[in-house]
């Protein structure tokens, strides 16, 4: 699951995927409409921050854009829920990736340490999963079953000394010469003896062939 899908699952949003190419094509041409009439609108009004734009989004520009392209529903039933509180929100609409806590009870998550504190009442055991959320604003949380945790960022561990890896240093290729045995190893005469045992069973057993004279002609 993607994590937009993880988003809309928890706020009870089934997706329903555009099935057919006529489908997909009234959401392009709608996102088109917006890209071309929202970007220069925005550029008329003068508007440059994200806040003034949703501002303008919410007090103008849909009412608008509503009133000119909306249609009557088929139903007069409202079917919105309560929207959820801004608190919720941003439990929601943040990114949310499973971790593996180590033997040091650290954490790593996008190149970033995270220390969790030994005297944690939500104790989570090390080679445990644990969620990293990283919010909208950079904020930071880790959870365990569903509690959080407290945690401290750190700085990247130190390599220990006398281990290389592989990034250290690339050590040269070394050619393995190839090992020949000498000519009174152990290895050779007993390859001889069984050559020759196998050379006098075949001489024995093997018929012998008749002479062949050749036939003259006069």
């Amino acid at each position: 699951m993607t994590q937009f899908g993880r988003m809309c699952a928890k706020l009870g949003i089934a997706i329903i995927a555009a099935s057919s190419p006529q489908a997909k094509g009234r959401v392009e041409r709608v996102h088109g409409t917006h890209q071309d009439r929202l970007v220069k609108k925005l550029r008329r009004k003068g508007i440059v921050s994200q806040q003034a734009a949703n501002v303008y989004l919410r007090g103008e520009y849909l009412e608008e854009h509503n009133r000119r392209f909306a249609r009557t529903a088929a139903r007069s039933e409202n079917y919105h829920r309560r929207a959820p509180r801004a608190r919720e929100l941003d439990k929601i609409f943040r990114l949310e990736t499973e971790r593996t806590v180590s033997d040091d009870w650290v954490v790593r998550y996008g190149n970033r340490f995270f220390q969790i504190e030994p005297r944690n009442r939500n104790y989570a055991p090390a080679g445990s999963k644990v969620l990293v959320y990283e919010g909208r604003h950079g904020s930071m949380a880790i959870e365990y079953n569903g509690r959080a945790l407290a945690f401290r960022e750190i700085q990247a561990p130190a390599k220990a000394q006398g281990v290389w890896t592989r990034t250290d240093q690339r050590l040269p290729l070394v050619k393995k010469r190839k090992r020949i045995p000498a000519a009174d190893h152990p290895w050779h005469q007993k390859i001889r003896r069984e050559v020759r045992l196998r050379a006098a069973k075949l001489a024995a057993v093997a018929p012998r062939r008749p002479l062949v004279v050749p036939y003259a002609t006069p």
